[in-house]
């Protein structure tokens, strides 16, 4: 939501800017520049990018204009579950969540959860290591190894449609200038037209410099700082299950492991001490 509020103000003011200034709005529409442009950018990218790559920058821009899932109420409810789940491996021992973790959605644990549940990657990262936990020899420091390596992966595939965005941005203002260039030959064919005409011309290509910078800096480039702030996001949330299930294997109470997680969180979504209490104390209940 807050993208296309930004483009708003953007479009108000470079364009009712123009406009007050005294210039023609309409003699900025320029169709063959805007095909010149575009399509050259999406060639470019076409060109650049592996098909692995291309499908994974369109599967995640949508995302970046809708509200991010990664609040507060997400968070205490990823907590509330591990709590739940590690408060039933203190009171049965491991075995005891063996089904719950290879059937999550018809887990009587996982099931008053739906948000979480709902998040395929998440439930996986979670119920992987559980499986680790209940079925292999593996202490606390092999796990941590794998769970970083994980991350790692994660991070790095989710910075792919970052960069594919980010170069594409870069390259707008280049395209714009060859179609400013393609306008001035243009222009430099037709010197046998009256001036007032030859200006009309000059202006049209003038028009391709503008858009390639506009496309660039106002629309596409910001895209890739959005992307790259989801990315933060989601990883924090792995991050949170990866500490409290650590701090679990390392002998810490269901309590204490879900306080170590909630203090990996962003101050600016971490739930307080109490507000995640009593989430838990709700949830049990």
């Amino acid at each position: 939501m807050l993208v296309i509020v930004g483009y708003i103000i953007i479009i108000i003011s470079v364009f009712g800017g123009f406009a007050l200034a005294g210039g023609h709005v309409a003699s900025l529409w320029q169709p063959v520049e805007v095909l010149m442009i575009a399509g050259g950018a999406i060639g470019a990218f076409v060109v650049g990018n592996s098909n692995k790559a291309i499908k994974a920058t369109l599967k995640n821009l949508p995302g970046v204009f809708k509200e991010t899932p990664y609040n507060k109420e997400l968070y205490m409810e990823l907590m509330s579950l591990l709590y739940a789940i590690l408060a039933k491996i203190k009171k049965e021992g491991l075995m005891s969540i063996e089904a719950d973790v290879d059937d999550p959605a018809k887990s009587a644990i996982f099931k008053k959860f739906p948000k979480i549940v709902a998040d395929h990657h998440i439930t996986e990262f979670m119920t992987d290591y559980l499986r680790l936990m209940v079925g292999g020899n593996l202490n606390s420091m092999e796990i941590e190894n794998l769970m970083d390596c994980e991350l790692e992966t994660h991070h790095q595939e989710g910075e792919v449609p970052i960069h594919c965005v980010a170069k594409l941005g870069d390259g707008l203002p280049a395209f714009g200038i060859v179609a400013a260039v393609m306008g001035v030959v243009h222009t430099m064919e037709s010197v046998h037209l009256p001036p007032a005409e030859l200006g009309i011309l000059i202006a049209a290509a003038l028009v391709g410099t503008f858009l390639g910078i506009l496309l660039a800096y106002g629309f596409v480039s910001p895209l890739s700082g959005k992307l790259e702030h989801q990315l933060h996001e989601s990883s924090k949330l792995l991050e949170c299950i990866k500490i409290t299930l650590l701090a679990n294997l390392n002998g810490y109470s269901p309590v204490l492991a879900v306080e170590f997680g909630r203090k990996a969180l962003f101050s600016t979504e971490r739930p307080s001490f109490m507000e995640l209490e009593k989430h838990i104390k709700k949830a049990k209940a």
